[in-house]
């Protein structure tokens, strides 16, 4: 009976110890921009544009690829515009979500 819990035991922990290593993302590991610049603008962004883009105390961004180029979107990034501020995100990350907004249409 001590012989099959352990075998047991260890056999749960090696699949948990599998399962907590794997997990990731569905492209062989590599994050794209697309999804960088989504989960970045979870992190940055969405506490004013809101989680699914139709804003709050920012405006909707639900289209706004329709209305600015990435370009554009990035000058707005890092240089601000009305209330927001500048710098928010920056560097690749800037650009990651500038990307990502700018497929927005």
């Amino acid at each position: 009976m001590k012989k099959k819990f352990v075998t047991l035991l260890l056999g749960t922990s090696f699949v948990l110890g599998l399962a907590a290593c794997g997990g990731g993302s569905d492209d062989g590991g590599k994050d794209t921009a697309s999804a960088g610049g989504a989960k970045i603008f979870d992190q940055k962004c969405s506490s004013c544009h809101g989680g699914d883009l139709k804003g709050g105390m920012g405006p909707d961004l639900t289209k706004v690829g329709s209305k600015y180029s990435k370009d554009q979107i990035l000058d707005i990034i890092k240089n601000g515009k009305g209330q927001m501020p500048k710098n928010v995100v920056s560097g690749k990350d800037a650009d990651e979500v500038a990307d990502w907004l700018s497929a927005k249409k």
